[in-house]
């Protein structure tokens, strides 16, 4: 048994959909969550900026002594993942080689769409994996930068979310996908809403979930589990713990009982 905790990082409150995901995968593992509510959103940064914060949380979570570290973030794992892997001796997992993965086994006319940050879309980093797996796969993506706004003030439902996902996404299916990756782990509270503007008939690839999957591989191969009956979550947040854990409860479906609040200072300077 490794009763050493999974690390997960994410910019803000979006990687909890991942950590929904990993509960519900490997109930026996403890988790230590840092959510950096105080720079969020990553996905309007530059790639210079985002492998330097992405550096610092990293810095951050080692010193719970991970066994893996999750990087719950597209924009970070389109941005960033390299980085952070030649900087551990450990397991990282990133958010979108699953989901892209995914995506190339659902798609059966080839033509994929892709959903996330301005950042991650300009990346191309889904185009990439996905042609990697399928060469002859059109990928199309489409950056929603009003989702993680929208999910973080509670509007996953109702008019507004309605109108907002039929702007970005109605253009879609007349394009020839049938399957679209939420590319953004914000954006599953939205899943319904989306699902409506696109139609029944395309399929919708949740890369938090398919995330969860890599790590319960990862964790099983490489003989990590902890094996623990009531393991538990630790929050860290970068500002607002209290606003963190009214949020949380969107993604969690349960308020956490506590958030401990990590001054920047008090890392940050740290990190190499």
């Amino acid at each position: 048994m490794d009763r050493r905790p999974i690390g997960i990082f994410d910019s803000g409150v979006g990687g909890l959909t991942v950590v929904k995901e990993i509960r519900e995968h490997l109930p026996g593992e403890p988790l230590v969550y840092f959510g950096d509510t105080a720079r969020v959103p990553y996905g309007i940064k530059s790639g210079e900026t985002i492998r330097r914060y992405a550096a610092e949380d990293v810095h951050f979570l080692l010193r719970f002594d991970p066994k893996l570290i999750v990087v719950a973030c597209n924009t970070a794992s389109a941005a960033a993942l390299d980085d952070v892997r030649s900087r551990v001796d450990l397991p990282v997992v990133g958010v979108i080689e699953p989901g892209a993965r995914a995506a190339a086994e659902a798609t059966e006319r080839e033509v994929v769409g892709v959903i996330g940050t301005e950042t991650t879309v300009a990346s191309g980093a889904y185009e990439r994996a996905i042609t990697a797996l399928k060469p002859a796969a059109r990928v199309i993506s489409r950056a929603c930068p009003l989702f993680v706004p929208m999910v973080e003030e509670g509007r996953v439902n109702g008019r507004v979310a309605r109108l907002v996902a039929a702007e970005y996404l109605g253009g879609l299916p007349p394009l020839g996908i049938d399957t679209l990756v939420l590319g953004c782990t914000h954006y599953p509270p939205l899943e319904s809403v989306i699902a409506e503007a696109l139609g029944p008939s395309i399929r919708i690839v949740d890369s938090a979930r398919e995330t969860a999957l890599e790590v319960k591989r990862v964790v099983e191969e490489g003989g990590l589990a902890a094996g623990e009956a009531e393991p538990g979550i630790d929050f860290f947040a970068t500002d607002n713990p209290e606003r963190f854990k009214r949020l949380a409860a969107v993604f969690l479906g349960a308020t956490p009982c506590s958030v401990t609040l990590v001054e920047p200072e008090d890392f940050f300077a740290e990190a190499p």
